[in-house]
């Protein structure tokens, strides 16, 4: 139970330990509640992460559930890291959800992208025009700086000492695609091209020939932490809401989509000559 852990991780793990301990100790969630005199919802908001628990209401549930002294005082502890802040809250008005602490402690992110660069590899023109095409007001000048500033603050995940590896699979149409116009577009393609070069980062392009392949239902990201304690996280982000999928069957899924996605992409550096051949085709159009 380190602290250097994201809050947001600290909080998924206390959710599922109080979980884990209540199930072991035989209680149903009515029971547990009448017995610590809790609602029901209470109980269930703080087994899925939907509120944090205070460390007297841990402390209370380890007294009911027998925990041994160890056990309770590092879930205690626990509790209170959870209230720390991540330096995302400094962004509390962007960063809306939870992906943000999840992806901050992921130690590998396999990504399948199909219309846009990943943000974790935009650059900042790139993601000033992608942010003002998705806002209701595109000439608030000031809130979309503002996101710009938030997405490049967490672009510095990927070249931090102890930085996550990232294996990202782009639709050939995410290259070809002239966001901003053809000057920004070839800029992008050439970070692309360096940042590819990083040992931590492995990008790779599923071509239009591929025809038929296993992405086709949408974009999706899996998340995989240092700690096996620490479940793989699948997400997708959509218009309607973001969705977090932690059931491991569904994440399996996922991962397996990923691997039959990898199958069918070029290998890196059959990938690298297709972005430079976009970005070439891009200038001389």
């Amino acid at each position: 139970m380190s602290p250097t852990y994201s809050p947001t991780v600290r909080l998924r793990r206390l959710a599922r330990e109080l979980r884990r301990m209540r199930e072991e100790s035989g209680l149903s969630p009515e029971e547990t509640a009448a017995r610590l005199g809790w609602s029901r919802s209470k109980v269930s908001r703080l087994e899925t992460g939907r509120t944090r628990a205070s460390p007297i209401d841990v402390a209370t549930a380890c007294d009911l559930y027998g925990a041994n002294s160890s056990i309770r005082a590092g879930l205690i502890q626990l509790a209170k890291d959870v209230r720390q802040r991540g330096w995302w809250t400094a962004y509390a008005d962007v960063f809306t959800g939870s992906y943000v602490g999840l992806e901050d402690e992921a130690t590998l992110i396999h990504q399948w992208e199909v219309q846009l660069v990943p943000g974790l590899l935009q650059t900042e023109d790139y993601a000033r025009t992608v942010i003002g095409a998705g806002r209701p007001d595109p000439h608030n000048a000031d809130d979309i700086q503002r996101r710009v500033m938030a997405r490049m603050a967490r672009r510095t995940l990927l070249s931090r000492p102890k930085a996550p590896a990232l294996h990202a699979v782009l639709d050939e149409g995410v290259i070809r695609r002239p966001i901003g116009g053809r000057e920004l577009m070839c800029d992008q393609l050439d970070a692309l091209l360096s940042t590819a070069r990083r040992p931590n980062i492995t990008l790779c392009v599923l071509p239009y020939s591929a025809g038929a392949h296993a992405g086709l239902e949408g974009s999706f990201t899996v998340l995989s932490f240092a700690e096996q304690i620490d479940p793989d996280v699948a997400y997708v982000e959509g218009t309607a809401g973001d969705v977090y999928v932690e059931s491991s069957d569904q994440v399996d899924r996922y991962k397996i989509a990923f691997e039959r996605i990898c199958d069918a992409a070029l290998p890196p550096e059959a990938s690298m000559r297709l972005i430079s051949d976009a970005k070439e085709q891009l200038l001389h159009d």
